[in-house]
């Protein structure tokens, strides 16, 4: 079976199959984790706000997915502290139940202490299995300000709960699919029975090559974006999830539908100390003004901002306007009103599109968040059709968010092990991922980690850092670095020849943007410079047969990227 879609739901499903023994493949038009999975707020929750759309089932596995990351994925999944500034104590009440019955903002109404206080004893409510985090605490202007002095002097209360960071959730999306590849080794099919590829895309379907020796159903024409080289594969089940471009795909296909209603969220990332001080190590999450759900996240010495909830429209790239960084700088002001933030702060900017379903009369905000899969056939064609084959499935994945990636991917898994006959053999739910497995479960335990780790070369930030960056799979980075004569880099202390030349063999490394945003965090902290674009193209130039025009480009085209998409301009002499 065929996989469309390299996001999170994507690489979960193909995980969760390839753990099965189903011969499955992944393709991704892009890098992995590109779209709306790169796009996120980083944050793994239970959706508290989703209470007020009556999406108790959605919330519920919610906090049930969020606890189990935590202990799946320690190595990439934090508890998070987050507190909510509130500024009445009964306002919102009559318009709260409208807002429930109707799904419809109406006249932006302050959510006030009562409501809040009735929404977060739910929340513990739904969190009471699994014992993950704390349950929520409420305090008063005194003891609030006390605690976050720089918060806005008019608040009354101030309540503080527990959910979960993903900090580098491109990382764990590579974990994921390569728990997935390493499931499908040992087959007897060539290169196992759990093959992705990143740079491929769908063109159409491919009738014309349907082979009736495999007595798959369907054929597409797929094409490698590295190359140009175009080819068909043959698929019993295919699965789509492409996010907000799944009506497109399916169009592709032969089949329009129009499932998709996508919204686009835009964040920023600060680097101000300031700011970063006065959150004091907390998530702030709170109302704006006009109703928005927006928050303020300190991310190691960096602050994100975020987010916005409009309509997308897919014509369009997804960038973060100036209009939405007005916005950000506006609530920023409206929470800590005695700091200044302008745009000399921001350091990168993001935005992708949820992949919500159509909400032709519902506000943005009140769009469901859970998912659904919808199911279609393709008459079997060609020699397949000659011979009575079956008609080809696809299975439609509209919505899904971060949090339920793990649940939504076994769901998905069921639905396509049921096509194929086949029956569950392993579950997922308390399986490690990737390098959370023997992450130690302590700020000792990770102390004694490093030290036993530590050599030549290694001191105990360079080890730290690969800890960080790899979970224990970092044993696998350290014994390669030691394979081999290695050197940092000029322009970073973070990354070494060895290293780079040990992702370009691991980690299908298409492009050299795909190192500054999805394989580190160098772009997101704001630290790219034109000698480290310069630096890493020549070390990737050999293990990936760049040339020295090959060379050039892949630099113009990471300045163009950033630029773009990212609102980071970086001048760069192609050495």
């Amino acid at each position: 079976m065929l996989i469309i879609g390299g996001g999170i739901n994507g690489v979960g499903t193909f995980r969760d199959l390839a753990l099965q023994g189903v011969d499955v493949a992944l393709v991704e038009r892009g890098d992995y984790c590109q779209g709306a999975s790169g796009a996120s707020s980083h944050m793994i929750h239970g959706g508290i706000r989703y209470l007020e759309n009556g999406e108790f089932r959605l919330v519920q596995e919610s906090v049930v997915e969020r606890n189990r990351l935590l202990k799946i994925a320690p190595h990439y999944v934090k508890p998070l502290q987050t507190t909510i500034p509130i500024f009445s104590t009964f306002s919102g009440i009559l318009s709260a139940p409208a807002r429930f019955l109707t799904h419809k903002q109406g006249k932006p109404t302050e959510r006030g202490a009562f409501l809040i206080k009735l929404g977060l004893s739910m929340y513990d409510f739904f969190s009471r299995d699994g014992g993950s985090v704390p349950r929520h605490q409420f305090r008063g202007r005194g003891k609030a300000l006390a605690e976050l002095p720089r918060l806005h002097p008019g608040i009354k209360y101030a309540a503080t709960y527990f959910d979960a960071s993903v900090h580098n959730p491109e990382r764990l999306t590579l974990d994921v699919l390569q728990d997935g590849e390493k499931a499908g080794i040992g087959s007897d099919l060539p290169g196992g029975s759990a093959r992705a590829s990143n740079y491929v895309s769908l063109v159409s379907m491919d009738s014309a090559s349907m082979d009736s020796a495999a007595g798959a159903a369907s054929a597409v024409l797929l094409r490698d974006e590295l190359t140009g080289e175009e080819f068909s594969f043959q698929a019993d089940v295919i699965v789509n999830t492409t996010g907000a471009w799944v009506d497109l795909t399916n169009k592709a296909m032969g089949a329009a539908s129009r499932f998709m209603g996508g919204t686009k969220g835009s964040h920023i990332v600060l680097d101000h100390p300031e700011l970063l001080a006065a959150c004091g190590g907390r998530e702030i999450f709170f109302e704006h003004t006009d109703g928005r759900i927006v928050l303020i996240y300190p991310l190691g010495d960096r602050v994100l901002v975020g987010t916005t909830d409009v309509d997308a429209d897919m014509a369009q790239d997804a960038v973060c306007t100036e209009a939405e960084i007005d916005y950000f700088f506006d609530l920023v002001g409206h929470v800590f009103p005695s700091i200044t933030v302008d745009r000399s702060h921001i350091v990168y900017s993001f935005a992708g599109v949820r992949p919500l379903p159509r909400h032709d009369d519902t506000q943005p905000g009140f769009v469901s968040r859970d998912y659904r899969i919808e199911r279609s056939e393709r008459p079997a064609s060609g020699a397949a059709a000659t011979q009575g084959g079956k008609p080809g499935v696809v299975l439609s994945l509209i919505g899904g968010k971060w949090t339920t990636f793990r649940a939504l991917a076994e769901h998905l898994s069921n639905d396509v092990l049921r096509e194929l006959g086949m029956e569950r053999k392993v579950s997922t739910a308390k399986l490690a991922i990737g390098g959370g497995s023997g992450f130690p479960d302590s700020e000792d335990g990770i102390q004694d980690w490093v030290k036993k780790h530590m050599a030549p070369g290694l001191d105990a930030d360079r080890v730290s850092g690969l800890l960080t960056r790899y979970g224990t799979r970092a044993e696998d980075v350290i014994a390669f670095l030691k394979a081999g004569e290695d050197r940092k880099l000029r322009s970073t202390n973070e990354l070494s020849v060895r290293e780079l030349e040990f992702m370009a063999a691991n980690e299908q490394i298409g492009h050299l943007v795909d190192v500054l945003i999805r394989r580190t965090s160098l772009a997101f902290r704001g630290l790219v410079t034109g000698e480290l674009l310069n630096e890493i193209a020549a070390v990737l130039s050999g293990p990936l047969g760049w040339d020295s025009a090959q060379h050039d480009a892949e630099i113009q085209r990471a300045q163009e990227v950033l630029q773009r998409f990212h609102g980071v301009t970086v001048h760069s002499l192609v050495a």
